[in-house]
């Protein structure tokens, strides 16, 4: 399986679970010319932007290992035009969260990290 065919099925898996989880998912795939956000849903009273990583096992890290500082930046970005293009005003609450996959187990990682401002335009 190809990696496109592999993340589509985990995002699949966890959109499901984040479902059963009560979330509402308003977006699979976002992506505009800065980057993708693999699954935007309302959690509550917040928009939560999900980063979605998969491993089969530990041996080359953890999931949620693979969503470095470049990676929280790039998904901020891509954020920040999905609440301008929707009208989010500034107190609008959002979330960065991470859906970790290991094997066959689900770990949601809820304020993963916080926003990063980007310094270019």
């Amino acid at each position: 399986m190809n990696k496109r065919k592999t993340g589509a099925k985990y995002e699949k898996q966890a959109a499901d679970y984040l479902e059963r989880q009560g979330v509402e998912i308003l977006a699979r795939n976002y992506r505009n010319r800065k980057g993708e956000i693999d699954l935007i849903g309302r959690d509550s009273e917040y928009t939560v932007f999900f980063e979605v990583k998969y491993r089969r096992d530990n041996s080359k890290g953890t999931p949620e290992e693979a969503v470095h500082y470049g990676k929280q930046k790039n998904i901020c970005m891509v954020a920040d035009y999905y609440r301008m293009i929707h009208q989010m005003g500034e107190f609008v609450p959002i979330r960065y969260d991470v859906i970790a996959i290991c094997g066959e187990e689900i770990t949601w990682h809820k304020n993963a990290f916080a926003h990063i401002y980007s310094d270019r335009g």
